[in-house]
């Protein structure tokens, strides 16, 4: 039987016993001169000598060091990790992904992306890709041809437009309000009754009533379900303007120059504010104040139990069109191409936003981030604690004509205008992403008159002054199919369905 030669790395009996001498010299070297030693030991070793000792010294710096920290310690070391760098983590080891995948580092991820996630189940991570998936379907993926509702004559407009839900209420110059699905595009219920044109309307956010204002000087509160007037609020003498609701009261702002406090439960008017002195354009209510602006000039804060009016806020020189109202901050919008900053508590004005060069036709507070939109076809972006310009949305993707809506989240700033157009920027760099919807007929009287979102969908309302455009409204579905809306026909841009390819994704 043949004999087997010893291992190349086995020492002979003499070098062995060389080797226990070194090691004993070397017990008594100090730290500086093991140091001198080794380099001078890699200095004349050879390249596969050199290999050979990173391939004994590496492994002794490949200590999973996450593994052996507390649980607690192992987490807040991941916390600083990426989303992206987290999805990679978790493919190291099993013990790895339980910790990459915990539920309150993510919670604490959507967070720190300014994640408007009211419902995650408890599934952080799910809900993070989610919005993920959603955003990047906002951005990037191919967009089918919208739901479109039943188009209705070219001779109508649509005054006001909310979405609630599942639900979308249109107003109409035809006197009546319409309630669509926002899933099937259909329509779901008419609401006949008023005897003028519907200028404004609100849908309680669980989507179950609807209040109408009208140019027959009512107002109407509608089960959004049944479709049934359930009252009709008499006391304006005018056109009813305006309004905002909150819970169960309703603010309604007229022509007629005044103000009214309706209970949309017993239908009763609790409050008259009397004190503009032209029509009231814009109301804003919070449950505790009022803010209304109006075509004096003016824009007052009311407290509605007393009737009083608290403050007067002067300093437009044109008609006010549009107010913002956080309970800290006042913000309006004039003709006189100005925006101002008020404090809210005192009156006392704090800034003076100028850039815009003609009407501010809309506006959207979120925190201290202004969005506004003007008739001189751009967007601009403000931070009204400083009253500092941040962005202005121009460039050569600019709208070419008016803006007529906008809407802004976290991460994106959407418009409409005249134009035709409903474009999509990003709102920390003020970038131009890509158009959402283009009519054909923009730029020969196709006009989208408003849009309103959800995190995942946009309903645009659009027509047009000389009849190149039928009037109808746009449904555009940003979401991520699930498997129990796989049969709904969804016109969502073909994003990703699974949570794997939604971390892939990721990465």
């Amino acid at each position: 039987m043949e004999q087997r030669s010893p291992p190349e790395s086995s020492p002979d009996p003499p070098l062995q016993s060389d080797l226990g001498h070194c090691s004993t010299i070397q017990d008594s070297w100090s730290s500086s001169e093991r140091m001198v030693a080794l380099d001078r030991l890699i200095s004349v070793s050879d390249l596969s000598q050199v290999r050979h000792m990173m391939h004994v010294i590496e492994p002794q710096f490949q200590r999973d060091f996450i593994s052996l920290l507390p649980k607690e310690l192992a987490l807040y070391v991941l916390s600083f990790l990426e989303p992206r760098d987290l999805v990679r983590a978790a493919q190291t080891c099993r013990y790895w992904r339980i910790l990459a995948e915990d539920n309150l580092l993510w919670r604490d991820k959507c967070r720190e992306a300014g994640m408007e996630i009211t419902d995650s189940d408890g599934r952080w991570k799910d809900a993070f890709m989610r919005q993920h998936a959603i955003e990047m379907n906002w951005r990037c993926q191919p967009i089918d041809s919208p739901k479109v509702t039943n188009p209705l004559s070219y001779l109508l407009q649509y005054r006001v437009q909310q979405f609630a839900g599942n639900k979308i209420v249109s107003g109409s110059d035809d006197n009546t309000l319409k309630v669509w699905s926002a899933i099937s595009g259909k329509c779901l219920r008419t609401l006949v009754g008023h005897t003028g044109g519907v200028w404004s309307s609100q849908m309680s956010e669980n989507a179950q009533v609807v209040i109408s204002g009208s140019t027959d000087r009512t107002l109407k509160v509608w089960n959004a379900d049944t479709g049934k007037c359930i009252h009709t609020l008499y006391g304006h003498t005018s056109t009813v303007r305006c309004m905002h609701l909150h819970g169960n009261t309703v603010v309604s702002g007229s022509r007629d120059a005044t103000l009214r406090v309706w209970n949309i439960v017993s239908g009763t008017c609790e409050h008259v504010l009397v004190g503009h002195v032209a029509a009231v354009r814009c109301v804003n209510y919070n449950g505790k104040r009022v803010v209304s602006g109006a075509y004096d000039y003016m824009v007052k804060i009311w407290n509605p139990e007393t009737e009083e009016c608290l403050y007067t806020l002067q300093g437009h020189t044109n008609r006010v069109y549009s107010l913002q109202f956080d309970g800290v901050h006042v913000v309006s919008g004039s003709l006189d191409t100005s925006i101002r900053v008020w404090d809210a508590e005192t009156g006392a004005a704090k800034h003076t936003l100028m850039g815009h060069q003609s009407l501010t036709s809309g506006m959207e507070l979120r925190n201290n981030i202004l969005v506004s939109g003007n008739a001189d076809s751009t967007v601009k972006v403000w931070d009204i604690l400083t009253g500092q310009c941040l962005q202005t949305l121009a460039g050569v993707n600019k709208h070419q004509s008016a803006v007529t809506s906008l809407q802004f989240n976290s991460k994106f700033v959407i418009t409409s205008s005249d134009d035709g157009t409903v474009k999509l920027w990003d709102l920390r760099t003020g970038d131009f992403i890509r158009n959402l919807v283009a009519l054909d007929s923009g730029g020969s009287g196709g006009v989208v008159w408003r849009i309103k979102t959800s995190g995942n969908k946009l309903v645009c309302a659009v027509g047009s002054r000389n009849g190149t455009e039928e009037t109808k409204l746009l449904v555009l579905d940003f979401d991520i199919p699930s498997t129990s809306s796989s049969s709904n026909n969804s016109p969502s841009p073909s994003p990703t369905s699974s949570s794997e390819d939604q971390s892939n994704g990721l990465l």
